[in-house]
Formats: C-alpha cells, structure tokens, sequence
C-alpha cells in the first residue's frame, strides 16, 4: 500500500505552513506523560514542523523528516529540532535511539509496512508509536453542510485515493505494538472565512482541481458561505484521531 514518495504539498509548500491548523498543547502534553525518557523524539513526515516544534516543549532533541525539500525549507526553525530531508522509510537515526516516533497527517501517504519496519528499528523498546490524523472540519448546523458538499461533490474526484484512510479514521490500517489508549482530543481555533478558505486551498484536492481544470474552486465557495458565515470568528473544530502503540520495537 502507498509505495513512493507521494508529494503533493510541496508546490505550495509556504501556504501549508500558514494555513494549516495547529494541534492542541494537550496532545503532546499526553504524550510525554507516557515515554519514561524525553531524550529523543523523531517526527516522521514533518511537514512544515509544527509537530517538531511543539515536541521540542517536551524532548531534548526532535528528528523532523521529511522526503519534500520544500517543506522542510518552509518549516518553523527551532533550536531543539534539526530537520532533515529524507523518506520516512530510511530513517537515518541509529536504532533504538527514540523514546517517541510521531506521525501527523501523514501515515497515509506512506509504504506503511516500510515505515512501521522502520519504526520498530529506530524506537526503544519501552518507546511510543503514534499516528495522529483529523478529516473534516466542523463549524455549526448552517455551515457543514456547506463544506460537506465542497469536499465530495465539488473536489471530491480530486482527492488522492490515499485520502480514504483519513476517511476511515485509519481503520483497517495493522499497527504493530500493544494499544494504549488515548484521551479524547480535538483542534479548535476561531477563524475568519478567509482563514479558512486559506485551509481548504491547501487541500491536495483543491490543488489538483486547479491544476486539472485551470480555475480555483474557492471563490464560488466564498459567494455561497459569505452571507451564512457573517463578518464574526468562528469556531471550527477537528476531531483527532490519536492512535497510540506501544512495544513495537524489534
């Protein structure tokens, strides 16, 4: 499943960086609660490196990856965090090195046998595996339906088909190692409708309707939730899908 490097955010590499919502202190709170050491932390597929960052509250060191040479040159600088440009399935840290691997909106682009073979090599063997996805936003009963519509019917066929896990909430995926239980945990953060239309235009999907179609989508969806959305913040959400493993070192 998901063999190669599947880039489809570093053409707009600088607009994910601003656009993207950022994940709650709570999380890695939690999770720093759970490894015994906080020496080494490897954020696999960083992306533009808010993960890595917020770790590096937490770890003494943050190994943040990423195959995209782009978006490691957009991520956040931190002096706790060095960012290297490599696949996920070659790692180049020494085995048994990480008292934490991280995977945030990621797995599913991924060989996720490779990776898992690459976690268990790189994780101490009383380390944490976590893989954190989100989907589909929501707002309130007058705007979801709205996005509802935008994300399967208009870009719908536009998504990648690895979009499907993210669906499932990773269901059906075989991670290795003992479940541990995560709490509940959601992103929440008051945007304006340009703060959001900035998001969805960092979809892979809406990038590929532009590519394909030679026009942007947005601006229709603009005219249709202007006048429902107001000129007030709102408060979006995304529930977290936080799947915790534990003893899947070799």
């Amino acid at each position: 499943m998901n063999h190669g490097f599947h880039d489809h955010f570093s053409g707009h590499a600088a607009a994910y960086a601003r656009a993207r919502p950022t994940y709650p202190p709570e999380l890695f709170q939690w999770l720093a609660n759970q490894t015994a050491s906080h020496d080494l932390a490897w954020d696999a597929g960083t992306g533009n490196g808010q993960a890595a960052v917020a770790l590096a509250a937490h770890y003494a060191r943050v190994h943040a990856t990423d195959a995209s040479a782009a978006q490691i040159a957009a991520a956040r600088p931190h002096h706790s965090v060095q960012y290297a440009v490599e696949p996920v399935e070659r790692c180049s840290l020494p085995d048994t090195s990480a008292d934490l691997v991280l995977i945030a909106q990621a797995l599913h682009w991924l060989d996720i046998p490779a990776f898992h073979a690459e976690v268990a090599r790189v994780l101490k063997p009383d380390g944490l595996y976590v893989a954190v996805c989100y989907g589909l936003l929501t707002v309130s009963p007058d705007i979801d339906p709205l996005l509802l519509a935008f994300e399967h019917g208009v870009v719908g066929q536009y998504w990648p088909p690895e979009r499907a896990l993210i669906d499932a909430a990773y269901v059906g995926i075989a991670f290795p190692g003992h479940v541990v239980e995560a709490p509940p945990l959601e992103m929440a953060l008051d945007w304006t409708l340009d703060a959001l239309l900035d998001y969805l235009g960092s979809w892979s999907a809406v990038q590929r309707y532009r590519t394909t179609l030679g026009r942007d989508p947005l601006p229709d969806l603009a005219q249709t939730l202007r006048p429902v959305w107001g000129e007030s913040l709102r408060r979006v959400r995304w529930p977290l899908t936080v799947v915790v493993r534990r003893g899947v070192a070799n």
